[in-house]
């Protein structure tokens, strides 16, 4: 295995304090985000509404375009300018009816086409009703729950219940710290968002198993070394394969993020 540090004796445990201090903080901090903004950002997915893709001959004006929408019944709707390299721009309008929820594409149209008439092409136009966003949250809820269970059940059955409880702990507290974050940048929790998340939970236990299979077979090894000693030392020794692994994900991510567009934003940001 390609070792990136060689000999390293950090003392991890040691710092723990300092470690759980910066991580209360960070969640801290998005707790009183959450707090200040009455609940996290949902997108239409979860909130009910119409999602419209319009591509325009020239170059639109932004805020012509949300002054055009407020003065005609869609004042809660979200712009965002599409970097494909066309005059391409998504609308969002959180404003759908349980009746008719794709009333909403209705009122995006009549709008733009009172200033932008035949100088627009749709692309592409999505409608949810709340009752469907409501359904779609729970079972989002639901599916990072089974999860988080899989993992405790998996780690549980490959090492010892505390190791599993442990892993379920960290992970939960990884997404806490995720979640957090989008609350304090004030980002859009989406269906994208909850695949992030699942995958979130996928590396990080990937992640936690490696070190957890380390301290086994240290454990077996070294009977008379203290297990701060031994938990140290296997941290130091999965240290390389950690950055290298996380390392790439990240330049990947980082990637997507930057040149990714609007639509997979999100995803790359969690």
């Amino acid at each position: 295995m390609v070792e990136l540090f060689h000999g390293i004796n950090v003392d991890w445990l040691g710092k723990r304090k300092l470690f759980l201090a910066i991580s209360g903080a960070i969640m801290l901090i998005g707790m009183i985000s959450l707090i200040a903004k009455h609940g996290f950002r949902y997108g239409v997915d979860f909130k009910g509404g119409t999602v419209v893709t319009v591509r325009f001959q020239e170059k639109p004006q932004v805020d012509q375009i949300r002054a055009l929408l407020r003065d005609n019944g869609a004042a809660d709707s979200q712009i965002q300018e599409l970097r494909s390299g066309q005059n391409d721009i998504l609308i969002e309008f959180q404003g759908a009816k349980e009746e008719d929820a794709s009333a909403g594409r209705d009122v995006i149209l009549t709008a733009l086409n009172k200033s932008y008439a035949g100088k627009f092409t749709v692309l592409s136009a999505t409608s949810i009703g709340p009752k469907v966003g409501d359904d779609l949250k729970r079972q989002a809820v639901l599916a990072t729950l089974y999860a988080l269970g899989g993992v405790l059940v998996y780690i549980a059955f490959r090492f010892e219940w505390i190791y599993g409880a442990a892993a379920v702990f960290a992970v939960f507290h990884d997404t806490l710290v995720t979640l957090g974050l989008f609350s304090l940048f004030n980002r859009e929790i989406n269906l994208t968002v909850i695949a992030a998340l699942l995958t979130l939970v996928g590396y990080s236990v990937n992640d936690t198993i490696v070190v957890f299979d380390r301290i086994r077979e240290n454990l077996k090894i070294r009977r008379r070394d203290d297990l701060a000693t031994i938990m140290n030392q296997s941290i130091n020794q999965t240290l390389s394969r950690t950055i290298l692994s996380s390392g790439l994900t990240f330049l990947t991510v980082l990637a997507l993020f930057i040149f990714g567009g609007e639509i997979i934003n999100h995803f790359a940001f969690a």
